[in-house]
C-alpha cells in the first residue's frame, strides 16, 4: 500500500497565482467506512472546514503554519465560481515506486502543459490550468475536472519539464474533455441493437444473470470474440502493458455481466492475464491493484449486453454485435455502417419518388394529348354538316363552344390532381 507522508510545502514551490488567493484550507486523513479520506479542516483552527464556506478558508501563510505545526497532514486549494483556475485530476495512473505513468495520463499532461504535481499518494497527478470547464459531465474513469465547491490537496512535489506556472489552457482543456470525459458518455448513434441496454445513470447498472460458462460462450461468439479469446488466454500482445491488458479485459467483463463486480472478480481469476498483484494493494484508499481496475472499468463502461431482445428473429445475429463504450469496437466502421443503411434507405425513397414522377410525366402527355384534340375539334364533333352549322350559329354558339373547351379541360386537370 502507498503510505501517504506529510508533505511540507514552500512558498517557491507553487504558483504565485495560487498562493495569492485567499482559499486554503488544510486536510488530516481520517479512515471512514473502512477507507483513508482526505478531510478538509479550517486552518488554524481544526475545525471541519467546506469547499463551499470562504469564511472556513484561509491565506497560504496560515495554512502553511498548520501544517508545519504539524496539527495536519497537508494543504489544499478551493476552487471558486471567482477564479480562472480549473482542475485537472488524473488518479491512477502512476506507479508510485518506478514513476511509470500511463500512457492517457502522458498526453494529458503534455498537452496542458501547466504546472503539474504528483499527487500525496504519488499514484496520481494535479494539473492545474486557467480556463473555463465546458458543459456536460466532468468524470470519466481516473480523469476528474473541477473548477468549483471542490478543493485540490497541493504538495509542491512538481512534475519535472512542466511549467511553474498556471497557463490558461482553453483549447486544449475543451480537446480533453471532449476526448476523455464526454467521449461516449451520451449515445448519439441512432442504430443500437437489441441486445445492447444503456446505463442511464452512472451509478445503475442492469441485472444480466449470466451462469459464468453461458456468459463466456457469448462472449467468444460475439464481434470482437477473439479479442477476448486473446486476453482470456492471457495473450497481452498489442498492449503496451498488463495492465493496460487487465483493463480491456475487464470492460469486455463488465459488458457481460452487467457492471456485476463479484462475478467480474471471479471470471478474471479464471483468466491467464490473472497475477499475484491482483490481490496486492496498491491504493491509499487500501484498495487492491483488481478491486481499483474493476471499478475504472464499470466506470468506463455505459452499455451492457442485453438478454432479452424485442425481436427474437434477429436473437443469434445480434447476440454476435455486442456495442460498449470501451471495448475496442471501431467507432468509425460503426458509423459507417450506419451511413450504408441510411444511403439504401434514401436510395429506395428515391426511386419510389422517380417512379411516381415517371407516372405525372405519363398522365401530362395524356392530358396534353387530350388537349390538343379538344383545339382541333372543340365541338367533339367530325363530319362537315356539324362543323357548318357551328359557322352558321354565329359568335355566341363559338362563345359558348369555347367556354366548353375551357371547362372540360379545367375537368381534366382538376381530376388529375385529385
Amino acid at each position: 500500500m502507498t503510505k501517504e507522508t506529510t508533505t511540507f510545502v514552500t512558498q517557491e514551490k507553487l504558483p504565485p497565482e495560487l498562493v495569492e488567493r485567499d482559499q486554503w484550507v488544510c486536510w488530516r486523513s481520517e479512515k471512514r467506512d473502512g477507507k483513508q479520506t482526505k478531510i478538509p479542516v479550517v486552518p488554524g483552527e481544526g475545525s471541519f472546514a467546506s469547499s463551499t464556506d470562504p469564511d472556513t478558508w484561509s491565506d497560504f501563510e496560515t495554512a502553511l503554519d498548520f501544517v508545519t505545526n504539524r496539527n495536519a497532514d497537508g494543504i489544499g486549494f478551493v476552487f471558486t465560481e471567482d477564479d480562472p483556475i480549473v482542475g485537472v485530476d488524473l488518479d491512477d495512473c502512476r506507479d508510485p515506486e518506478t514513476g511509470d505513468v500511463d500512457d492517457d495520463a502522458q498526453d494529458i499532461i503534455d498537452r496542458l502543459d501547466s504546472y503539474t504535481e504528483v499527487s500525496p499518494s504519488g499514484t496520481g497527478y494535479h494539473v492545474l490550468i486557467k480556463g473555463e470547464l465546458p458543459d456536460g459531465r466532468n468524470r470519466r474513469g481516473h480523469i476528474e475536472l473541477y473548477d468549483t465547491a471542490r478543493f485540490f490537496t497541493v504538495t509542491g512535489d512538481r512534475v519535472s519539464d512542466t511549467s511553474g506556472h498556471v497557463k490558461r489552457r482553453q483549447d486544449a482543456l475543451e480537446a480533453i474533455h471532449r476526448e476523455y470525459v464526454q467521449l461516449h458518455s451520451e449515445n448519439k448513434d441512432p442504430e443500437r441493437d437489441e441486445h445492447t441496454s444503456v446505463r442511464d445513470d452512472a451509478k445503475t447498472t442492469p441485472t444480466i444473470d449470466l451462469e459464468d460458462d453461458e456468459l463466456l460462450k457469448k462472449a467468444k461468439n460475439a464481434s470482437n470474440g477473439p479479442k477476448f479469446e486473446r486476453l482470456w488466454n492471457g495473450n497481452s500482445a498489442g498492449y503496451d502493458s498488463n495492465s493496460e491488458a487487465d483493463m480491456a479485459l475487464c470492460c469486455l467483463l463488465a459488458f457481460w455481466t452487467g457492471g456485476d463486480t463479484k462475478q467480474m472478480d471471479t471470471l478474471f481469476r479464471q483468466s491467464g492475464l490473472l497475477r499475484a498483484k491482483w490481490d496486492e494493494v496498491h491504493y491509499a484508499d487500501g484498495s487492491t491493484y483488481g478491486e481499483k481496475t474493476i471499478e475504472r472499468a464499470i466506470q468506463a463502461t455505459s452499455e451492457y449486453y442485453d438478454p432479452s431482445p424485442r425481436n427474437e428473429s434477429t436473437q443469434s445475429k445480434l447476440e454476435t454485435e455486442p456495442v460498449t463504450a470501451d471495448l475496442d469496437i471501431d467507432e468509425p466502421n460503426r458509423q459507417n455502417a450506419y451511413l450504408v443503411e441510411k444511403n439504401q434507405l434514401l436510395s429506395t425513397r428515391v426511386s419510389e419518388l422517380e417512379a411516381t414522377i415517371k407516372q405525372k410525366d405519363e398522365r401530362i402527355a395524356e392530358l396534353e394529348s387530350q388537349l390538343e384534340d379538344l383545339v382541333a375539334d372543340p365541338s367533339g364533333q367530325s363530319d362537315e354538316d356539324d362543323r357548318g352549322q357551328g359557322q352558321r350559329t354565329g359568335g355566341t354558339e363559338d362563345n359558348s363552344d369555347n367556354t366548353s373547351l375551357l371547362s372540360r379541360t379545367r375537368r381534366l386537370f382538376s381530376g388529375n390532381s385529385e
